[in-house]
């Protein structure tokens, strides 16, 4: 089902999670283990992580240095068709440019229709870890938007090196793209991050889902700007607890999202890391209250290796 049906259908906050792929080598019971407490709650999808190639250097005995490429976190497509067999959810696999050349990504996608998945999340992705800015692959795609077009062409029957494909098939990926209530951090300000933003949702994204915040006003105020710019499609509030206190300077630093002062200080006066995941879940569950009250169609949770502290927020909310 495509997440605007799911949204649509609904009659009250929806629930969905966001998980990663598991290390290359370990199998996918890492994945079940991880879900199993948290899928009692019932979400509506569960959204899939893609990652891009990585260089690393490996010494050889003579003292040079050999350059590797591999994917750390692997599986993407698997786990999406393993979560739709073994839980009977609808996954929801993240597509991004980086890494990918634009036959990949149609290969990718083909194989993702064909595995009957309904929706994709279209991003650009990060840079690789040896570069300063986003360099796109040779034959790859540069910007969301870009992607989003591939998508949106494949949804038209459009492949690459059409040529002699005759009435291609037309799949019917529901797309969504990412939104960011701080602004993109490369984007000079959050008006020209917006107008990007809308060239998304013109060109087909149905839905948005944000970066993580720890401040529901930014939500709300970005909410309002964005249909006051003609941008109609849901906007899902994507949040993340805090559980340590170093949180404070390295989310900041990695996402660029600001951490109310008021939260700040409560995380600052905690003694161990205990008590600061108590901090942070509490944060999480008045945070999760306060949208739900103002009627957010979806509550999206990124539990990047913390289920069990989801668990405690997710019980108290539904």
């Amino acid at each position: 089902m495509k997440i605007t049906e799911h949204i649509a259908q609904a009659k009250e906050t929806l629930l969905s999670y966001e998980i990663l792929p598991p290390l290359k080598g370990k199998d996918i019971s890492s994945i079940y283990q991880h879900l199993d407490s948290l899928m009692e709650f019932k979400p509506s999808w569960i959204n899939v992580t893609y990652h891009r190639v990585e260089s690393v250097f490996k010494k050889l005995p003579n003292g040079s240095f050999e350059k590797i490429q591999m994917r750390k976190r692997p599986g993407t497509v698997g786990i999406c068709a393993a979560l739709k067999n073994h839980y009977g959810v609808d996954a929801v696999p993240h597509i991004i440019c980086g890494g990918f050349s634009k036959t990949e990504t149609e290969d990718a996608l083909i194989d993702l229709n064909f595995l009957g998945i309904d929706n994709v999340l279209v991003l650009r992705g990060d840079a690789a870890k040896s570069d300063g800015t986003f360099i796109p692959e040779p034959d790859g795609n540069a910007h969301a938007l870009d992607l989003l077009k591939q998508v949106a062409d494949l949804n038209k029957g459009v492949y690459l090196n059409s040529e002699g494909i005759v009435n291609g098939f037309s799949t019917d990926f529901c797309m969504g793209v990412a939104g960011y209530p701080e602004k993109h951090f490369e984007a000079p300000n959050l008006s020209t991050d917006l107008e990007y933003l809308k060239q998304k949702v013109d060109a087909g994204a149905s839905y948005i889902m944000t970066q993580m915040f720890f401040n529901n006003a930014k939500y709300f105020e970005f909410v309002e700007t964005c249909k006051s710019m003609g941008i109609n499609v849901p906007i899902i509030p994507g949040l993340k607890p805090i559980t340590k206190k170093k949180q404070l300077s390295i989310l900041p630093s990695i996402f660029h999202v600001d951490i109310p002062e008021a939260f700040s200080k409560e995380l600052l006066k905690t003694k161990n890391d205990q008590e600061a995941e108590a901090v942070g879940v509490e944060w999480l569950i008045q945070q999760s209250k306060e949208l739900k009250a103002a009627g957010v169609p979806v509550l999206h949770y990124y539990t990047l290796g913390k289920p069990s502290t989801i668990k405690n927020v997710v019980k108290e909310i539904f």
